[in-house]
């Protein structure tokens, strides 16, 4: 039964991811600069990051004034509504500081901490990808009207495509680095994107077998967690646990869990 909630949160959802997705892309300086660092000197904040998570939260506090945020540029308010929005206002900063195409704008709504809904927009693409828990995954692009989004058929784990990303603190992207070193001779070939929310999302429309990375915050993985499994594929952390920062792993039926058991021999989850 489709719930008017979700539907209802899902269009805010969509209309202020494409508000922030049309700031970033058009009201991009020339001269872009490093506003802040978060982990290390290399982990940046741009003035574009602040700036549209104030026009997300702004939009959708003017119409949903009860509900809580949990932003990665700060935005933290409980709310008493029962629904906490997720929003990551630019993910891929550092591709969008060089000006590479692959960023987004990720956000999610949870309602009583189970998400419910979640949308990635990804500009420079044009694509939004969308997903409410139970009613599928869908996707706007170039082509006409919504795509429904499903994983690709799970080939052997030495024919699959694998995604991952690198923390920015040095010592644990050695150790990522060394991971790398051991999964990639079981596999067709690693990529490497710089946005966790759009690896997710190639997940969930077939363009990726699996995907992997540690230290991904709530923010990171929220809208892109949900749109994967709706579109089929199986996700989650260490072996019987969720998402977390200690390792997030998403892939297709088939081989979501011999990544896994990789991960997790090759100590994937710490240093």
């Amino acid at each position: 039964m489709t719930d008017p909630l979700h539907t209802d949160l899902l269009a805010l959802a969509q209309e202020a991811a494409r508000r922030a997705g049309e700031l970033l892309r058009d009201g991009r300086p020339a001269d872009l600069g490093v506003a802040a660092t978060k982990s290390s000197p290399i982990d940046v904040v741009t003035e574009m990051d602040i700036a549209a998570e104030k026009l997300i939260t702004g939009f959708l506090a003017e119409r949903r004034p009860d509900d809580g945020f949990l932003g990665e540029e700060g935005a933290s308010t409980d709310g008493t509504s029962g629904i906490r929005w997720v929003i990551d206002p630019l993910d891929g900063t550092v591709n969008y500081l060089y000006g590479l195409p692959t960023w987004a704008v990720s956000i999610a709504a949870e309602q009583d901490g189970e998400t419910v809904v979640g949308v990635v927009t990804a500009p420079m693409r044009g694509e939004t990808c969308s997903a409410v828990r139970g009613r599928g995954a869908r996707a706007t692009g170039a082509w006409d009207g919504e795509r429904v989004l499903r994983c690709r058929p799970a080939p052997p784990l030495d024919q699959a495509l694998i995604s991952t990303g690198f923390n920015y603190v040095a010592e644990v992207r050695a150790h990522q680095a060394d991971v790398a070193q051991r999964l990639i001779p079981r596999l067709r070939d690693i990529r490497r994107s710089g946005s966790a929310a759009v690896d997710l999302c190639d997940v969930a429309a077939g363009r990726l077998d699996g995907y992997y990375e540690r230290g991904l915050h709530p923010w990171d993985l929220a809208a892109g967690d949900l749109i994967a499994r709706e579109a089929g594929a199986l996700t989650g952390g260490r072996p019987g646990e969720r998402p977390s920062r200690e390792l997030t792993v998403a892939g297709t039926p088939g081989v979501f869990e011999p990544l896994q058991r990789l991960l997790e021999d090759f100590g994937a989850w710490h240093d």
